[in-house]
């Protein structure tokens, strides 16, 4: 009998336990050996909490597919603030690095539009805006304009990017 398990696992840290062991327990698969795959796939988002799909097959084999956080959730973890603010355009909770964003568009690269991590961090750079974050010390929103104007050339490889 094939079939498909999602769960929440903490970042490069799951275990045999719950939420994973009491699912796979009575499945063929082998629960360390997808612990091991699990945490390997998940190690750059150390602690937080990653989405994970295993589907199994009769014979013990086994496919991990592993979802993205939330970009908000991504840079509140890179950050380390609880909540965002409820008036973004005046309370500001945190300052994000042109690295830490970074950090993040790199992480979310797969599930966005952009097709690089220069493009990707312009749009983590809006959500930072809705979460009341300010980028290297400034309103979130002249992210774009300063990225263009090769303020950040040095953390984004000096690489233009195209129009």
């Amino acid at each position: 009998m094939a079939g498909t398990i999602e769960v929440l696992v903490p970042g490069g840290q799951a275990n045999p336990g719950p939420p994973l062991g009491p699912e796979l327990g009575p499945t063929p698969v082998d629960v360390q050996a997808v612990v091991n795959e699990i945490n390997e796939q998940t190690a750059a988002f150390d602690g937080t909490e990653v989405p994970v799909t295993v589907t199994y097959d009769d014979d013990g084999s086994f496919e991990i597919e592993v979802g993205v956080p939330p970009t908000a959730a991504l840079i509140k973890d890179e950050v380390g603030f609880e909540t965002g603010s409820g008036v973004p355009n005046e309370d500001f909770v945190a300052d994000i690095t042109a690295e830490q964003l970074k950090k993040v568009a790199e992480q979310k690269l797969p599930d966005l539009l952009a097709y690089d991590a220069r493009n990707a961090a312009k749009e983590v750079a809006g959500t930072c805006a809705s979460l009341g974050v300010t980028v290297e010390g400034e309103d979130a929103r002249t992210f774009n304009e300063r990225l263009e104007r090769g303020d950040f050339d040095d953390t984004f490889d000096g690489a233009k990017a195209a129009a």
